[in-house]
């Protein structure tokens, strides 16, 4: 093969191009495939369905990407990188016709007009038309024009006309050089060069009025007051940087977001995220290198600069490529960065609405990447203690499955060994006791253990479940701050903090597992405390339950009462054999 740069076909048995690729030395690059060793499995994949290979040579690095981006258009192979274009996005279209028409499409077809666009968020397109036809009412009418029509006076005056949404260029009432020149004006603010626009509109203003036609220069005015408005609304980064291109990206495991937007006079005038689905495992600068190119071409981009989060090998003739560190440029980077991840967040929140599991797996895959943990936290189990100075002391353990609460699994325990109020030994002796029994009965054992506590309740459950049980179970702890708000995860022995937005899900779904279990500790304590409260001495006469107890005290109102009725009033009551079990109890001693 050549040492040359171009574009190379991958085929299959069947003659069906599979990958399309490109490079500066087509003889490297394509034998690289077969002389190295592959680290990726996919790649392995790939190279093993190669039957034949073809290739296309050309002058420049430049030529080689439009035409792998060609190609990859044309034929849609198995193995490159799937753009999911944003074809079901507007796109505002300026017609080809003798009197062009401008309005938002869907379909594109470059015979009949000019497209600007695509508009991922339709807000900023609808702003954009709304200001074109404020500036310079373009006809609204789809009723087809031509020369001889118009000088033929063929046409006639619509409503629109009368209501003042158009000038009439189809019965002169506005001359085809004046609608002309409009049009123009309003390429250029699609374009996003409203800074020109603004100062031709005054240098007209002035001329206007030096020639004392001030009712022409009112209506120019008018323009120029909107356009300012419309402008100081818009995103202005620095009046020193000009027609610059700025693309981030945001990798996900199968899918990578980049975010293009176009600088132009200071002004941010485009903005637009491409999804591209990896089939390769691409690296992030392969991924750029393909968008470079293809957002260039479909935003008809002539930008001399390029700014980018990292080096990439691209080499494009008259065009500059910036990594900026601090500064304008740096922020314009993050603003892009920005809005990458949160087109990926909105696509995101899209899916989970359709298939709400999939919310709960990624919030699994989270924290088992937050924690490193060896496989996703399908089960969590969370323990809490509650008792008043040592009595009435009891634990509580709550399970969390597949991030949500699994409430036939909680379970409650009296603390059987400790006397007094010993949090650390209570927690010992309930960690023990559910997990020997788990052992015992051979029922699964959670993913993640979690203590409503710090450093002190992790390193009992460790000795519970590592020392005494030999258990290898991953140990996290959930503390919280003075104001007893949940502000900390830790995790590992050392235990140490792991960062984590306290506005995050992620975050919310642990301090609800904190909340439960808190909950369900605190509402069997008040349950077991309650019975010692009430306790009566109705309860010590064997052959008396709670029923006939009840029934007694509702009657009678008070034990005292009860000891003082007579035989017949407590047989009215509850009966004969129990009315004699009570008075017989009362009056032992007669």
């Amino acid at each position: 093969m050549p040492e040359k740069p171009g574009s190379y076909q991958y085929y299959d048995a069947e003659g069906t191009i599979i990958y399309v690729g490109k490079a500066k030395n087509l003889k490297s690059r394509v034998s690289s495939y077969f002389h190295a060793e592959v680290d990726r499995f996919k790649t392995k994949v790939l190279v093993s369905k190669i039957w034949d290979i073809s290739y296309t040579v050309v002058n420049t690095e430049e030529d080689a990407l439009l035409l792998e981006n060609s190609l990859i258009k044309k034929y849609n192979p198995r193995y490159n990188v799937l753009l999911k274009d944003g074809k079901t996005y507007p796109s505002i279209c300026v017609t080809k016709e003798y009197l062009p028409r401008i309005f938002q499409t869907r379909t594109i077809n470059k015979k009949w007009g000019t497209y600007y666009g695509p508009y991922s968020h339709v807000g900023t397109m609808h702003a954009v038309i709304d200001l074109i036809k404020k500036l310079y009412h373009p006809r609204p009418c789809k009723q087809p024009m031509t020369e001889e029509g118009v000088k033929g006076g063929k046409y006639r005056v619509c409503l629109e006309y009368h209501i003042k949404n158009c000038s009439g260029p189809c019965v002169n009432k506005q001359s085809w050089d004046d609608y002309q020149k409009s049009i123009q004006q309003a390429r250029e603010i699609l374009k996003g060069n409203t800074r020109q626009v603004q100062r031709e509109l005054k240098e007209e203003m002035l001329k206007l009025a030096e020639e004392l036609r001030f009712e022409e220069a009112e209506e120019v005015k008018r323009r120029y007051i909107l356009l300012e408005q419309f402008v100081s609304h818009s995103e202005v980064v620095s009046h020193t940087i000009d027609n610059v291109d700025v693309l981030s990206i945001t990798n996900d495991e199968k899918v990578a977001f980049i975010n293009y937007i176009h600088v132009s006079n200071g002004q941010i005038n485009q903005s637009f995220t491409f999804e591209y689905k990896k089939k390769l495992d691409e690296t992030d600068e392969e991924l750029l290198q393909l968008a470079i190119v293809e957002m260039r071409e479909r935003f008809q981009s002539h930008a001399k600069e390029i700014i980018l989060p990292q080096e990439v090998d691209i080499d494009l003739e008259g065009v500059t490529i910036t990594i900026p560190q601090r500064g304008d440029k740096k922020t314009l980077l993050d603003l892009s960065l920005m809005n990458g991840k949160q087109y990926k967040f909105d696509r995101l929140k899209q899916a989970e609405k359709l298939n709400p599991e999939q919310k709960l797996v990624r919030l699994m895959k989270e924290l088992q990447d937050l924690l490193h943990l060896p496989k996703m936290p399908y089960q969590i189990e969370c323990f809490d203690n509650s008792n008043i100075s040592g009595s009435d002391a009891v634990a509580a353990c709550v399970v969390f499955k597949k991030m949500k609460p699994s409430k036939q699994d909680y379970r409650k325990y009296n603390i059987k060994t400790v006397v007094g109020p010993d949090d650390y030994a209570s927690m010992k002796e309930v960690v023990y006791r559910r997990y020997k029994r788990l052992i015992e009965e051979q029922q699964p054992l959670p993913d993640l253990i979690v203590a409503d506590g710090g450093k002190g309740q992790m390193e009992v459950i460790r000795q519970a479940v590592q020392d005494e049980l030999g258990l290898d179970i991953p140990i996290a702890g959930l503390a919280k701050d003075d104001k007893h708000r949940t502000n900390e995860l830790l995790f590992g022995f050392p235990a140490r903090v792991i960062g984590m937005k306290d506005t995050s899900e992620l975050f919310r779904v642990l301090t609800h597992l904190q909340d439960e279990v808190h909950r369900f500790a605190i509402t069997f304590h008040r349950e077991k405390r309650s019975k010692h409260a009430l306790h009566s001495e109705l309860d010590n006469i064997k052959g008396i339950g709670p029923k006939t107890r009840d029934e007694l005290l509702n009657s009678l109102k008070s034990v005292k009462r009860i000891r003082e009725a007579e035989l017949t009033t407590l047989e009215n009551l509850i009966g004969h054999a129990k009315a004699q079990i009570v008075y017989k109890y009362f009056h032992q001693e007669e």
